[in-house]
């Protein structure tokens, strides 16, 4: 592939270019090969970072919200000029498979366009008539939105640009400083993103991106400097970073195990049709890095058999190889690590009893599309987020058992319903413990202004961008006497 390599990676302090005394190499998890050196910030710089932000809290949000609104809209132009950079580049740090990664760049534009919408129309205020009781007459309440201070957003390698894309895009919008930390196996999509936002006039201060290792951010979360923490992860990191800073805003957006149910009524062969391209698809095309990527199938007795083998032969028909290949819908997994270890929850699934369908091949960073049935309750695939290209097939009998199956599940994040009873949409949305229901497709879409997130162990909170905004700030109320009303 091209190489996309620079002598060094700078960082960004304050909104200025920055390099440290120590740098790390960023690899392509398809062959190996170093695609970017990065420079490290020094604990020094990092202060100066923080400091920055902490001081810019009052200015950044006293901005005008036409300076906000003209970066936003300025990064959601740039982003979309160079998306075949920044898809290349997303696909060199990450293995994404190119096509995959455009569109991950498209996302990236809509949130960044979303958040300029919002800027125009945030904090006008409510106003509340005070006089319904005798003691408020003359009295007025003006209710607005304010951040709560400097965000610390911690983002994962899944989606390097995309994900970075909703901490820092509703930050701006409400003018909230933000000290962004990327995934450290990928943070060349948001050094490039600090390249674009350096383009804007935002206040100095109001954004640093930090490529520190995972085990410097216990510090950052601490510091009482950055009381608002937005934290995309496993559920693991993510309980333990609420429980450390109990006094702090927490938002959580946790892993998943999720569920695509085919219900009885869903039985044309073009029903299944659409079911199964979309099952294989969404299983399949992070490498199943993703948190809502399709995991579990539970499919109606009355379906099941004639839905399996189209299941089957569309998860056989995913091209996987070299994912700056247009063809390729299966790149490979983050690292070799990452492989290995789903390698070892398949094994230890087919060890207790399940039956491997099909797949079940590691070769390198790279693990093949796989199908299995039959998968005992006590395999850590029944139970844990796999975040790799592997499904399990369930047979229920009834709706009853279905949703009963979908909650038997420590994680609730999403959760994909092919029905076509409005009836048992609604009884979806009204029982599925989960954060969003999506009916007549994988659980795995996501529109990046809609509110986005879970429960359980899913984590806390939402995103999507006018959600986030109001997660990063609170209400205060203007109380206005002695008005002739």
């Amino acid at each position: 592939m091209t190489s996309t390599r620079e002598a060094v990676h700078a960082f960004w302090i304050a909104g200025r270019q920055a390099t440290g005394d120590s740098t790390f190499d960023v690899t392509h998890p398809w062959d190996g090969t170093v695609v970017g050196t990065v420079s490290v910030p020094t604990d020094e710089q990092v202060e100066q970072a923080v400091a920055a932000a902490h001081a810019a809290v009052g200015p950044f949000s006293a901005t005008p919200a036409h300076v906000r609104t003209a970066a936003l809209d300025h990064v959601a132009k740039r982003l979309a000029e160079r998306t075949e950079e920044l898809a290349r580049l997303i696909t060199a740090e990450n293995g994404k498979p190119i096509k995959w990664a455009r569109g991950e760049v498209g996302r990236a534009v809509s949130v960044f366009r979303w958040a300029a919408e919002e800027a125009r129309r945030f904090n006008s205020g409510d106003a509340q008539r005070l006089d319904t009781d005798a003691g408020g007459t003359g009295r007025l309440a003006l209710t607005r939105r304010f951040p709560k201070g400097a965000v610390l957003g911690i983002a994962p390698f899944n989606f390097p640009l995309n994900l970075v894309a909703h901490k820092v895009a509703p930050a701006i919008a409400v003018g909230a400083p933000i000290i962004l930390k990327p995934a450290p196996a990928t943070p060349l999509s948001a050094l490039l993103l600090g390249e674009i936002l350096a383009e804007t006039e935002l206040p100095e201060g109001s954004w640093s991106v930090l490529p520190v290792a995972n085990d410097r951010m216990p510090a950052l979360v601490q510091d009482e400097r950055l009381p608002v923490i937005s934290f995309t992860g496993s559920d693991t990191v993510g309980f333990a970073i609420q429980q450390s800073v109990p006094h702090k805003h927490v938002t959580l957006e946790l892993g998943g195990n999720a569920a695509a149910v085919v219900l009885a009524d869903y039985a044309s062969d073009a029903d299944l049709e659409w079911a199964a391209t979309r099952i294989a698809t969404f299983a399949n095309y992070q490498a199943g890095q993703s948190c809502i990527s399709v995991q579990r199938v539970i499919a109606d007795a009355a379906v099941y058999d004639r839905l399996v083998e189209k299941v089957v032969a569309k998860v056989g028909a995913q091209v996987t190889g070299d994912p700056s290949d247009d063809a390729t819908d299966v790149g490979p997994l983050v690292s070799e690590d990452a492989a290995k270890r789903v390698e070892s929850w398949v094994d230890d699934a087919v060890d207790r009893g399940a039956t491997l369908v099909t797949g079940g091949k590691r070769e390198g960073a790279s693990y093949a599309p796989t199908v299995l049935a039959d998968l005992p309750g006590d395999a850590i695939l029944a139970t844990a987020e796999v975040f790799g290209p592997v499904l399990s097939l369930h047979k229920v009998d009834g709706t009853d058992a279905a949703f009963a199956a979908v909650n038997d599940s420590k994680f609730g994040l999403q959760a994909g319903v092919f029905t076509h009873d409005v009836q048992a949409a609604f009884r979806a949305h009204r029982e599925l413990e989960v954060g969003g229901v999506i009916i007549g497709d994988a659980p795995s879409y996501r529109a990046d202004q809609m509110p986005y997130g879970g429960v359980k162990a899913s984590g806390t909170g939402r995103e999507g961008v006018a959600y986030a905004m109001a997660d990063y700030t609170y209400e205060r109320v203007l109380v206005l006497t002695g008005l002739d009303l």
